[in-house]
């Protein structure tokens, strides 16, 4: 797995509806980016001027919203990544952690 420096963050983005709430089929080009997903690496946060790092305020295992065009996608292998900045991230969603960990 990647290990981000400073207050990047690598996210696995979450899978976009493939089908409207009418039953449409929406093609690849059609699907908007996805702007949730699963942090899967921190790292350590930002080194300020004193020399100290600023703690993140993101971990891994959140779930989070970021902006549609933040970061820098990249793909390893079969798999889809985001590496976002932490001032990409919108919100942390609790809610979505939560239905997750009923799931297993």
């Amino acid at each position: 797995m990647l290990q981000p420096l400073g207050d990047r963050i690598v996210v696995k983005p979450g899978e976009e509806e493939e089908v409207t709430k009418g039953g449409i089929v929406l093609p690849d080009s059609a699907r908007k980016r996805p702007r949730e997903g699963e942090v899967l690496a921190a790292g350590p946060g930002k080194m300020l001027e004193n020399g100290q790092r600023a703690p993140m305020e993101i971990s891994v295992g959140d779930v989070v919203l970021y902006s549609e065009y933040g970061g820098t996608e990249i793909t390893i292998g079969d798999d889809d990544y985001v590496i976002l900045d932490e001032g990409s991230v919108l919100a942390i969603n609790p809610d979505a952690k939560k239905k997750k960990s009923k799931k297993k």
